[in-house]
């Protein structure tokens, strides 16, 4: 039978939270003291995880414990930022390098490491060689939503494991179909999900939502069909988790999974995610195969923006190359009228192109 664990801990105690979490779980039976295993965070920007876009330090620490306490010494955090953005810089934002120094546990900054390709239907994958050559792969993703995917979680988070031109590449394919395929290809061993006060609006933070979860399970389908209902959407209107239960990659949660629940005293009452505000600002976006990074910068600088005249849209991504257009956000759409230049452009400057319109 399949099992979801979670705990709703308190805020000022996730790494005793994470460690009675993994009790819990069947995690010690899983790895064994000879293993080299890594822990996949959420580092997509440089951004504290109090503001819901970003794995807490603690979590990773709760994990790190409780690996060595089972005897497995080779340990190490592996990650990638989004195109732009600074793994190091992010790594050091959500407390990692003083993680990574307390317990003798490297950092690595995927965007550095070598690359090797992998097939997988299809596809032809340009994958980091770390997330190859683990003998087993922790996941440990924000259960947050996204601009364009509605949802992310432990599928999305693999594609952390990619090289940038890889991350652009996928944008072109549709995103969806190739994030699925990649989780055929890069195996998630075990899933450790940040619910603490995942953004339910947007992947980059700066509207957390307090939750106090921590969830744990050994299927990324298993528990992203369970988490995208937590914020108000079905597992088949999420594209992504729907092709990668076509690929068997896992099976949805229902009726049969057993979700084991502790401390239910500290559990919040929750209203699904209000998903208006970010549809509302979509609608004034022209997109076609725009870059996460480029995509959610322009729903910000919409978001912040008041001047902005909402009635012209917006042209966006790679879609947009050498063609015509009136208004244009990034390099990609530099054949408009107007276009605000950046790989990809700062929100900021989204900002004033936007109120000078």
């Amino acid at each position: 039978m399949p099992v979801i664990y979670i705990n709703y801990c308190k805020n000022s105690d996730i790494i005793n939270g994470t460690l009675e979490l993994l009790e819990l779980s069947r995690l010690k039976k899983l790895v064994s003291p000879d293993m080299r295993v890594s822990l996949k965070p959420n580092m997509v920007v440089e951004k504290s995880p109090s503001l819901g876009a970003t794995t807490h330090s603690e979590i990773a620490e709760g994990v790190i414990i409780y690996l060595k306490k089972l005897g497995v010494s080779k340990i190490e955090i592996i990650e990638s930022a989004w195109i732009g953005g600074n793994t190091k810089r992010a790594y050091k934002a959500c407390g990692y390098d003083v993680l990574s120094k307390k317990y003798d546990v490297p950092l690595f900054d995927l965007k550095d490491d070598k690359i090797k390709k992998i097939k997988a239907g299809d596809y032809t994958f340009e994958v980091c060689s770390k997330a190859l050559e683990t003998d087993f792969l922790i996941n440990m993703p924000v259960l947050k939503a996204h601009c364009q995917t509605k949802f992310t979680c432990n599928l999305k988070n693999i594609k952390g494991c990619i090289s940038d031109y890889e991350k652009r590449r996928f944008h072109t394919l549709g995103l969806h179909k190739p994030i699925a395929y990649l989780n055929s290809a890069v195996k998630t061993h075990f899933c450790v999900v940040d619910g603490i006060c995942g953004d339910l609006t947007f992947e980059e933070g700066g509207t957390p939502v307090t939750r106090n979860m921590i969830i744990c399970g050994e299927n990324p389908v298993l528990l992203d069909s369970y988490c995208c209902e937590l914020i108000g959407w079905y597992a088949d209107e999420i594209n992504y988790i729907k092709t990668a239960r076509q690929l068997n990659i896992g099976g949805y949660y229902d009726a049969s999974t057993q979700v084991l629940e502790i401390n239910k005293e500290n559990k919040l009452k929750f209203n699904k995610s209000d998903r208006k505000p970010i549809e509302r600002l979509a609608s004034y976006i022209s997109e076609d195969m725009a870059c996460s990074a480029c995509y959610s910068s322009l729903i910000y600088a919409l978001h912040q923006s008041r001047k902005f005249n909402k009635a012209a849209k917006i042209n966006i991504g790679q879609g947009f190359k050498a063609k015509g257009g009136h208004l244009g956000c990034g390099n990609c759409a530099s054949g408009c009228d107007k276009y605000i230049p950046g790989c990809p452009p700062k929100p900021t400057d989204i900002i004033k192109f936007l109120e000078q319109l």
